[in-house]
């Protein structure tokens, strides 16, 4: 594939082997994005993990300090007390039965996020084979199973990023957009790094991270210093 000049050029601004403090890379994150549009900005993390043993599998959440830039419509499946707290919390749709015929019968997508108290998980896991395709499926792990609807919604609304670790121990996560100020992008990446070195299972041995690397949608990837990050 023939790579365009301005890829090219973006390419050599970041030295191959040089391992870049976070405001160093955030700085130069911003400088290799498209500026035709404004870019997604991503944190690719590579974990010394087994992820055959069910304990090295990471999954859950982390709420951005300044979103992600990116408004989610949210699906409630709920009843009662819980129905009117997520209308009353932001909640983009709502309902029980009724939506889940819905995604069943129209296969309707209409959104980003589904969010369910755990009442509604049995009729959930009917249209599983819908749902766990396209990593709609609710969850406890990252806090879309729950009995606080309203609390899971108006994270959501704020800029909550799920991740999980996939077949090779690698974990991804968005962690703004390159219009941010640097500043909030730092905060940003700092909170989502700092959640998966906390994550780290006792059963790893040796040294947990291999490497973080930072890249736009179209742009290079960028290495950090491991030593930029509170341990």
């Amino acid at each position: 594939m023939r790579k365009s000049k301005r890829h090219v050029a973006n390419t050599a601004l970041v030295e191959k082997n040089k391992l870049y403090s976070v405001e160093e890379a955030v700085k130069l994150v911003k400088e290799t994005s498209n500026s035709k549009f404004d870019s997604t900005l991503e944190v690719a993390m590579n974990l010394n993990l087994d992820v055959k043993k069910a304990d090295q599998q990471l999954r859950g959440a982390v709420v951005l300090p300044n979103g992600t830039g990116k408004s989610k419509t949210i699906l409630v499946l709920a009843k009662g007390d819980q129905a009117k707290a997520a209308k009353e919390a932001g909640a983009d749709y709502v309902g029980d039965v009724d939506m889940i015929t819905k995604i069943e019968k129209e296969a309707w997508f209409d959104y980003d996020v589904i969010i369910a108290t755990p009442e509604m998980m049995p009729l959930l896991g009917k249209i599983g084979k819908l749902l766990g395709p396209k990593g709609l499926m609710p969850n406890p792990k990252t806090g879309t199973v729950t009995m606080d609807v309203s609390k899971a919604v108006e994270e959501t609304k704020k800029g909550k990023v799920n991740y999980r670790t996939d077949s090779f121990g690698n974990v991804h996560g968005v962690f703004g957009k390159a219009s941010f100020d640097d500043d909030k992008l730092v905060e940003n990446l700092k909170a989502f790094v700092n959640v998966i070195l906390k994550a780290k299972p006792n059963t790893v041995k040796g040294s947990y991270v291999k490497n973080i690397s930072i890249s736009s949608t179209m742009g290079p990837g960028i290495k950090l210093d491991l030593n930029s990050f509170d341990k």
